[in-house]
């Protein structure tokens, strides 16, 4: 399968270097090198339009007379003729280019007008483009050497992505010195077309590549980034250096949470939310790429350490400690066996000192004991540079334990601390694929950095409970809300108008009443009831605190008319020219809670974010907060709060009880689908929510909108960079047993109910939908099926409902291909609902779905003698044809085509068969006693 045409640009069969030359020190110069004179194995093309010859070899003067259409072509010219040569590779049928050439948008206007005609160019003629402004791209087990680069790292299992051409030269250059291997190697530069997300989703799919490295600068298409992370993270390790942590370019916002929430802290929450692991230093990039490519993933955070001085031992166990980690605790066998191998005056726990006069002996037991202890997850080994023992003859001993005996499957990494003598032990500790460090702190480092990543994956994909949201909040009256405001010219909501706009979405607001006069304010507080809260209501005062606005705990009706006057005169003192229309009257909730805050605002390039901290006056004085990105499940929510310190007061502590969890869940579900359905709210500050065991209420709101976006047509959803749950895609069905089912997306919440289906199917519909028997399903697969991304793939349930009991009967699947223009159908039933006209149903429904998001085509894998799949197929238009292998390939085209000469028919089902039901495998097509399908994916 095709990957976003970049097949051509990762393994190209022929090179053209277009500005070939062979004067040193040029671009042209070293790419000639590096393949005309290299040992890449493609045909490589040299094109210089002033010489017949670079370095002896034949050239060409342009691109168009080369003999044969060219799979890559690397362009070195000056960047004003660069769109010029972009036009000829597009006649001359290039498909992917890489812009070594700088001088573009990084040098002002002038630049970026020529990037804009070298992309129309590109997309008018199909080319896929990296760069400009770049290093190029490696690809070592094809000796591909497409950089300026003298040499390249050997052969490994890591892509590594560069946004910054030197970075990416250094990392190289110590991935050689250090025997570290890539896959690939891509300096991305100005990624005006190709870009992290399309090269996530290349590597992602790679079999050659076990993880992805990335130095970011920014992002690009966040929607692409998020998504292609989001699908892979979970299989393959996404590892990321972030640079620009602290912006000076900060503006003054109107809300706490713009203050809270900085673009560092919202790449921060992308990164959590996509399942990427962020390390902060380009050395704790290097170091995850070589335990990524060489070392198993850390199964938990118990590390052991083996160490023959006792100083670094307790050093390294205070740097496990300091990053969540924790030191084994070892098991009585372990302990026996050490007690018998080692000197009295060991040190009979962990760290496991050896003491210093150690030999390659006692290292051997120690590492074997504690790599055979079901209570150790993964081993430091630590040597200090001791005159009486060779630190080579240790590494020897090491490298043979680990590649001799068979050993649970776990992490192992080392520091021999010192020079001399240690540097050739760590050379051979390297050559062996054991990862070495000069410090302690280092290596634990890099344990827990990886150890993160997979605790995070698990957390992450926790299924989420399912709670019961008001799903059909009343929008018009928040749109006319909006629009009324955004006529007015106004961008921030008063108080009345804010909490007016959360009570319509069903949030517990404490009720509010506007009072413009000191007797319309006194009466108000006699119909709430004493005491209440005065504040002003003035458009030009946004925080009311700072202007002495808000007075509490007002008591009677003298206190209520001379607070009136008072805060009349605090707001003109505080902004002279002020428009004061009154002051809100509310009653004074009493209740011992806590005070949180939950707000949005709407980043320039993620789009709306969720911040959740502790809440008051000294909100940005503790900034003890947590940020998230819409839509949220319960889930997400439980990792935003868990990231606080505010949460463990909720939870309850000294003694103080805790707070109604369950409620803020709900409140904060609500929040993030207020988001999810109004993109033109800019801002929003709930401050404070105040809540207890048993209520919630919204004290004070501050509401900012967006007043081209409440004026103009917009598409929903466009705003969010995770695509919520699609409710237009769902519809009822009545079967032929006249049974009514609900057809709908699947949904994370989904997991229990789909392992019920999946524990009742027959053998044959999961051998005809996954071409295989597959007896267990673990959470890990459950959740591959359950919590899926709506841009990429499409999963339709039928859900049945009987005396309250639910219950999934089926999943119709379409896996769509990274463009969104393709997509595999797979679809199982329950046994005992076949034949009742529902696979045809799920399959109908599925290609309508697959044709409103802009599907152009869907085909389908089945097993030859799943029959049922196949009528099923043919019955709804697809195409049928057999494979080499025996199975049966059906496609379906969404889209008109011009007629095309019949394929090789496949013969009609058993016509003692019936087929009222279609079986397909996972990836593919229908299903067996409904299923049809693939292997699993």
């Amino acid at each position: 399968m095709v990957t976003l045409n970049l097949d051509k640009l990762f393994d190209p069969k022929s090179i053209a270097v277009i500005g070939a030359s062979d004067q040193e020190g040029t671009v042209g110069a070293a790419l000639t090198k590096n393949l005309a004179k290299g040992e890449y194995g493609g045909r490589v093309y040299l094109i210089n339009n002033h010489r017949a010859e670079v370095m002896g070899l034949k050239a060409y003067p342009s691109i168009g007379l080369v003999p044969e259409p060219v799979d890559l072509a690397l362009v070195a010219t000056p960047a004003k003729t660069v769109p010029a040569v972009v036009e000829e590779c597009g006649r001359a049928g290039v498909k992917t280019v890489v812009i070594l050439s700088a001088g573009f948008k990084e040098v002002g206007p002038a630049g970026k007008a020529l990037e804009d005609q070298v992309l129309e160019i590109a997309i008018r003629y199909g080319i896929r483009v990296v760069g400009p402004n770049c290093l190029g791209i490696a690809r070592p087990s094809l000796h591909l050497n497409a950089t300026f680069l003298g040499r390249i790292p050997k052969p490994g299992s890591v892509a590594f992505l560069s946004q910054s051409g030197a970075l990416g030269s250094a990392i190289l250059d110590v991935a050689i010195h250090e025997n570290v291997g890539f896959s690939s190697f891509v300096s991305v530069g100005s990624m005006i077309d190709v870009d992290f997300g399309d090269l996530i989703d290349y590597f992602g799919s790679d079999p050659a590549t076990r993880s992805i490295l990335m130095y970011v600068e920014g992002v690009t298409n966040a929607r692409k980034f998020m998504s292609a992370a989001r699908h892979f993270a979970r299989t393959k390790p996404i590892v990321v250096v972030k640079a620009g942590r602290f912006s000076e370019s900060a503006k003054a916002v109107a809300s706490h949470t713009g203050s809270l929430s900085g673009e560092d802290q919202v790449y921060d929450a992308a990164f959590k939310r996509a399942g990427i692991v962020r390390v902060e230093e380009i050395a704790e990039l290097f170091n995850a790429a070589e335990v990524l490519s060489t070392q198993p993933l850390p199964k938990g955070p118990n590390l052991a350490v083996v160490t023959n001085a006792g100083g670094p031992g307790i050093m390294t166990a205070d740097a496990l400690i300091a990053q969540g980690g924790k030191i084994a605790s070892l098991s009585p066998k372990t302990m026996e066996i050490l007690n018998a191998a080692m000197p009295p005056h060991w040190s009979r726990g962990n760290p496991v000192d050896v003491i210093g006069d150690a030999g390659p002996e006692r290292y051997r037991v120690a590492l074997e004991a504690c790599l055979a202890d079901e209570n150790v997850d993964g081993v430091i080994i630590l040597m200090t540079q001791q005159a009486i023992v060779k630190p080579i003859a240790v590494a020897q001993t090491i490298v043979e334990v680990l590649h001799g005996k068979s050993f649970p499957n776990k992490t192992v990494l080392s520091s021999f601390i010192g020079r001399s003598d240690m540097e050739e032990a760590r050379n051979l500790l390297h050559a062996n694929n054991i990862p070495t460090y000069s410090t302690p702190e280092e290596a634990v480092r890099t344990y827990m950095t990886m150890h993160q990543y997979r605790r995070n994956i698990e957390l992450l994909y926790e299924t989420p409970e399912e709670l019961p949201v008001h799903s059909l909040p009343p929008k018009r009256p928040i749109s006319a809300l909006i629009q009324k405001v955004a006529r007015e010219g106004r961008e921030i909501l008063t108080e009345d108008e804010a909490k007016r706009l959360l009570r319509y979405y069903d949030f517990p607001v404490v009720p509010t009443v506007v009072a413009t006069s000191a007797d319309e304010a006194a009466a108000t507080a006699r119909n709430l009831g004493y005491p209440v809260v005065l504040k002003i209501l003035s458009p030009d005062i946004v925080h009311k605190s700072e202007a002495g606005g808000v007075i509490l705990d007002v008591g009677s009706e003298t206190e209520v008319r001379r607070d009136f006057d008072e805060l009349l005169t605090r707001a003109k003192a505080y902004r002279p020219n002020a428009r004061i229309t009154g002051v809100t009257v509310q009653p004074m909730i009493s209740q011992r809670g806590q005070e949180i805050i939950i707000g949005a605002k709407t980043d320039p390039l993620f789009g709306p974010i969720i911040l959740f901290g502790m809440g008051g006056v000294g909100v940005e004085l503790f900034r003890d907060a947590a940020i998230g990105m819409p839509p949220l499940n319960t889930t997400l929510i439980r990792r935003m709060l868990e990231e606080t310190k505010v949460y463990q007061l909720l939870k309850g502590y000294r003694g103080q009880p805790g707070a109604n969890l369950e409620l803020l869940e709900r409140t904060l579900l609500l929040f993030s689908q207020l988001l999810v359905d109004f993109p033109q709210i800019k801002e929003v500050d709930i401050n404070p929510l105040l809540i207890n065991e048993d209520s919630v209420h919204v004290l004070d709101a501050r509401v900012v909108i967006d007043k081209v976006l409440a004026a103009t047509e917009h598409e929903p959803h466009a705003h969010l960079v995770i695509s919520p749950y699609p409710t237009k895609y769902e519809t009822r069905w009545t079967l032929r047993s006249g049974d009514e089912v609900l057809l709908r997306p699947i949904k994370p919440e989904d997991e229990p109910l789909w392992l019920e289906m999946f524990q009742a199917f027959s053998e044959e519909s999961i051998r005809y939908r996954f071409f295989q028997v597959i007896k267990n399903t673990p959470h890990e697969m459950r959740v591959r099926y359950c919590n899926i991304d709506y841009d990429r793939e499409i999963a339709i349930v039928a859900e049945q409902t009987k005396e309250g009991r639910r219950r999934l009967l089926g999943v119709c699947r379409i896996s769509l291909e990274p463009d969104g223009k393709a997509g595999e159908l797979a679809i199982i039933l329950a046994d005992d609902v076949q034949r009742l006209g529902l696979g045809t149903k799920m399959v109908d429904w599925s290609l309508e779905v697959a044709d409103d998001m802009g599907v152009e085509r869907v085909y389908s894998v089945m097993l030859s003698d799943n029959f049922r799949a196949q009528g099923l197929m043919r019955k709804m238009g697809f195409r049928l044809q057999i494979q080499d292998g025996g199975e049966v390939h059906a496609s379906l085209d969404l889209r008109p085509v011009t007629p095309t000469a019949p394929a090789k028919p496949v013969p009609s089902a058993n016509p003692r068969e019936p087929l009222p039901e279609a079986k397909i495998p996972p990836t593919a097509a229908a299903g067996s006693a409904a299923s049809a399908g693939s292997s699993p994916k």
